[in-house]
């Protein structure tokens, strides 16, 4: 006798889905992640999941970010330094979470098809570390620590950027090590470099020839 779907409906059904896709990618990994075992695992049908998400990258994102929602507060110690370890700290467990197998299929998947190369870029420019960045700049700066500047949108995406490369060509979890080493002597630099270029006219590329 054929199984019986179990009925679910809405955030019942959904979940249900991201839960199934997470044990499927922790089981697998991405590169032998289908549609057709997610929606076994999770005793639904294909077109059910084809209606919500419209490929497995899209599936496997709405499922790492069910199981490892950002955190959005920007992280308040009293200190440049320390704000920045944290954050950094956050990003690197986060990236754990993920999987570092998965962040390379992606990748991967991504070099192939366009959509999915849409769908991460959009993924990495929505990324809410920029934001977070400022707010940790600009705090430095009312406390006197650096001098006030405005970061660019690439310059507030790097953290995540540096922590991503760090996960992919290390293959595993980022060490403490690791993070005060890319917090002092790359990312903080960096921050004070920027508030005095700023002002350089000729910060800019020298010219050609």
């Amino acid at each position: 006798m054929p199984e019986t779907r179990t009925r679910r409906r809405g955030t019942a059904l959904e979940q249900a889905i991201l839960d199934a896709a997470w044990a499927e990618l922790r089981d697998v990994g991405y590169a032998r992640f289908t549609i057709d075992s997610v929606a076994a695992r999770a005793r639904t049908s294909k077109p059910v999941i084809y209606r919500r998400w419209s490929n497995r990258a899209e599936l496997v994102f709405a499922a790492w970010g069910n199981q490892a929602p950002a955190e959005h507060l920007p992280p308040d110690t009293g200190a440049l330094r320390t704000d920045l370890l944290v954050l950094f700290t956050r990003i690197a467990r986060r990236a754990d979470a993920m999987m570092n197998e998965m962040i390379v299929g992606v990748m991967s998947e991504a070099f192939r098809h366009p959509e999915v190369a849409d769908l991460l870029r959009d993924r990495l420019l929505s990324a809410p570390v920029a934001d977070v960045v400022r707010t940790i700049v600009d705090r430095a700066a009312e406390r006197g620590e650096i001098p006030p500047t405005t970061l660019s949108p690439r310059a507030g995406r790097l953290p995540f950027d540096l922590v991503r490369n760090d996960a992919v060509l290390s293959g595993g979890p980022m060490t403490n090590d690791a993070i005060v080493e890319l917090v002092d002597d790359v990312y903080l630099p960096l921050l004070r470099g920027l508030a005095l270029t700023r002002d350089d006219e000729g910060h800019g590329l020298p010219p050609a020839g």
